[in-house]
């Protein structure tokens, strides 16, 4: 079951939700998928994913990087959802910690998955803590880049179709980051 731990809300309306769960289950428009640029879901929560949301999810990854190439950090890909409740799937390739401007890769990670959401007319999207599980990058700096990255959006689109963006973290030392980053900035 997910919990929702904090939420800030935005004069336009829009919220910003830390979320404790499992992102495969979230009831949103779409789901971000932490992918690398050839979309081969092997490990960590793109594997979760792929695996929950059933072949079709590879197949169509598959599909698009045939079509169009390596995914990347700014231009993320997207696929329907498949057997998840959430319609699509946004595969945003963050940054391996130690390739060099990690934090801008991130951050554009962050932001292309928010455009490819409105282009999609989504009203609510998950995102995990991209880049922190095998891609090495340290969650308390992630925690504040996402949060920037998703402030940044908002401000800048008031008119984004996007109204609800929940951070779903799955562990304890991931959701305790997270946290702090939050409270440390007043995000509330």
């Amino acid at each position: 079951m997910n919990s929702i731990l904090v939420e800030k809300k935005f004069q336009s309306g829009q919220a910003l939700q830390i979320v404790q769960g499992d992102i495969t289950v979230d009831e949103v428009d779409a789901i971000v998928n932490a992918a690398n640029e050839h979309l081969q879901h092997g490990g960590g929560v793109a594997w979760a994913i792929s695996k929950r949301g059933g072949p079709t999810v590879q197949k169509e990854s598959d599909e698009w990087i045939r079509k169009h190439g390596p995914v990347p950090h700014s231009h993320p890909a997207w696929t329907l959802g498949g057997l998840l409740p959430a319609k699509y799937i946004i595969h945003a390739v963050g940054p391996v910690w130690g390739d060099g401007d990690e934090d801008k890769k991130l951050s554009d990670a962050v932001t292309g998955s928010l455009r490819v959401a409105d282009e999609l007319k989504c009203k609510s999207i998950s995102m995990p803590a991209i880049s922190t599980g095998i891609f090495g990058f340290p969650k308390d700096r992630a925690a504040e880049i996402i949060f920037k990255s998703i402030n940044t959006y908002f401000g800048a689109k008031g008119d984004s179709s996007v109204k609800l963006v929940r951070v779903v973290l799955f562990d304890e030392s991931t959701v305790a980051a997270f946290l702090n980053v939050w409270d440390t900035h007043h995000e509330k």
